[in-house]
C-alpha cells in the first residue's frame, strides 16, 4: 500500500540520460574566447591553442555532441581568428559582437 503524500498530483518522471556535462553554445564559445584571451599577445601561440580546442569540437561535433549550427559558427570564428596577424587577432578579441552566439561576419558589399 501506497502512503500519499500532502501532494496527490503525481511529478512527471525525470529523464536520467540526459548528460550534464555536455558543453552547450555558450560554453563552447567562451572556452574559445578564453583560450584566445590567454595568449592575447602572441597571436602564433594563441592560433595553436584554438587549433587544440577545435580538435575537441570536432570530435564532439562526430559524436551528435553539438548540433550543427553550433559546429559552424565555432568553425567560422576559428578561421578567422587562424587567418588573422597580430592586429586582427586582437580586432577580433575585442569584437564583442564575435563572441556573442549566432554572430556571422557581415560581407561588406551586401
Amino acid at each position: 500500500m501506497r502512503t500519499m503524500g500532502w501532494w496527490p498530483f503525481s511529478r512527471k518522471p525525470k529523464v536520467l540520460d540526459e548528460d550534464p556535462h555536455l558543453r552547450g553554445t555558450r560554453m563552447w564559445i567562451q572556452d574559445l574566447r578564453e583560450v584566445c584571451e590567454r595568449h592575447y599577445d602572441d597571436h602564433h601561440r594563441g592560433q595553436d591553442a584554438v587549433r587544440e580546442i577545435r580538435e575537441e569540437w570536432l570530435v564532439a561535433h562526430s559524436r551528435g555532441e553539438i548540433d550543427e549550427a553550433l559546429f559552424e559558427g565555432l568553425q567560422r570564428r576559428s578561421e578567422r581568428l587562424l587567418e588573422s596577424d597580430g592586429e586582427q587577432w586582437l580586432a577580433w578579441l575585442d569584437d564583442e559582437g564575435f563572441w556573442n552566439p549566432g554572430w556571422r561576419e557581415h560581407l561588406e558589399d551586401e
